[in-house]
């Protein structure tokens, strides 16, 4: 199912900002873009959004940023300085003085000047808390697609048992078109049909024109694409098998159709489970 979520925090150690968005696809395929500080947490994060999603191609980013930070504090090696000085002494001693040194200089010394060594702990932890906030906005959005998507389908439902009725009241008329086609053509040609062998055709007629089957299969499956909202777990592929069998049964009836009327009902279905099938492929 598609979805997209955002969640920014700012924390004394930066701004902290989560991406997460997903696209179709049918099975689940997690991929995390983190900044090397990040790493360590990249497992856990895989199996917290693991446990709440069962289809997707998901990309989850974050971005850290270091402005509004508290400053690092810098410390002064005296010890390292004093034997720089005491090396620039030597050194005026053999080849004369040389002049006031440059303190900038002296400050990129290697070893003059130490960071203090950050401590990433507290922004694991703030990111960590960040992401849980993610998922949860993930899913609330993908939760309010759910409903909509689920309306739709329902919508849809309404409509193609509609044609099915449609069908069905149509038949019988259908049916009886046939049998007076039938005998207008043996009095065209002259031939007088035994009543029993006029039964025997019009029942073998009968048997390949009729319908029922299919259309009863229609209304199997679509009181099954109803069930299946009401269960408390991912539908996606159980809906997807469904919009299979409901597509096979709607190139049936068309194949059988003999009536102008049945053609179009099995093509408006037709239209509507393609409609069906393509937003089953957003549902988890």
């Amino acid at each position: 199912m598609t979805g997209y979520a955002r969640v920014e925090q700012q924390t004394p150690f930066g701004r902290i900002s989560w991406e997460m968005r997903s696209v179709n696809h049918r099975y689940l395929d997690i991929g995390f873009k983190l900044p090397e500080e990040f790493r360590s947490l990249e497992n856990d994060l895989r199996n917290a959004a693991g446990a709440q999603l069962s289809r997707g191609k998901v990309e989850i980013s974050l971005r850290y940023s270091r402005e509004s930070a508290t400053a690092t504090a810098l410390q002064l090696d005296t010890e390292r300085l004093a034997h720089l000085r005491d090396a620039l002494d030597a050194v005026g001693g053999l080849m004369g003085p040389m002049g006031v040194p440059d303190p900038l200089r002296l400050l990129a010394f290697p070893g003059v000047v130490r960071a203090e060594q950050a401590d990433f702990t507290p922004l694991i932890a703030a990111a960590r808390e960040a992401f849980d906030a993610l998922l949860v906005d993930f899913s609330d959005t993908r939760e309010r697609e759910g409903e909509r998507l689920q309306q739709f389908l329902l919508a849809r439902c309404d409509e193609l048992l509609a044609q099915v009725t449609r069908v069905r009241d149509r038949f019988p008329d259908v049916r009886a078109q046939w049998l007076d086609r039938l005998r207008a053509r043996c009095g065209d040609l002259g031939v007088d049909v035994e009543p029993g062998r006029l039964a025997q055709e019009v029942a073998l007629a009968a048997s390949r024109l009729d319908v029922e089957e299919e259309l009863s299969r229609l209304e199997a499956h679509v009181t099954e694409v109803r069930k299946i909202f009401k269960r408390k777990e991912a539908v996606g592929r159980r809906l997807d098998f469904l919009m299979q069998e409901l597509n096979r049964e709607a190139n049936t009836l068309s194949s059988k159709s003999q009536d102008a009327d049945m053609t179009r009902c099995g093509v408006d279905m037709k239209v509507l489970i393609e409609q069906m099938r393509e937003q089953v492929q957003n549902i988890e």
